[in-house]
């Protein structure tokens, strides 16, 4: 089923897809989406290419340890960054936190860093979920 022309059109669209997943998680903040609309189709693309290409060779080059490492650092980000914006509103140094220009990309503070966390960390749960739902376990790779 996996035939050449199968997998030559989505080694050609994958990375497409997954520029227009962060540009949905960078410009989230001003356009419509964010950082689960670009995760979710950043995720789809983790999925197409283990779809195409295998097993083997999408845990070669996504494996189980790469990816939990990269979701526990997102996660931890998101925390710390989320921490210090409750922190620092507490105690009224909002000044700290630069606001920008609205309409412009470095406007909202840290959404826009919140917004990519976010994404990587939905992107990679999808993944993971359908890499159970294919093979019933993830291995440890």
């Amino acid at each position: 089923m996996k035939t050449s022309i199968v997998k030559n059109v989505a080694n050609i669209m994958i990375p497409f897809i997954q520029m227009f997943a962060l540009y949905i998680m960078i410009f989230g903040h001003i356009s419509p989406g964010g950082g689960f609309a670009g995760g979710s189709i950043l995720g789809a693309s983790l999925i197409m290419y283990r779809f195409i290409h295998g097993n083997e060779e999408t845990c070669r080059k996504f494996g189980f340890r790469k990816l939990l490492k990269l979701v526990s650092f997102s996660l931890i980000g998101y925390g710390l960054l989320k921490g210090f914006v409750f922190v620092a509103s507490f105690y009224g140094l909002n000044e700290i936190v630069p606001v920008g220009n609205v309409g412009t990309i470095l406007s909202g503070g840290f959404i826009m860093p919140l917004n990519i966390l976010v994404g990587i960390v939905v992107a990679i749960t999808f993944y993971f979920i359908a890499s159970l739902f294919e093979e019933g376990e993830i291995e440890n790779v």
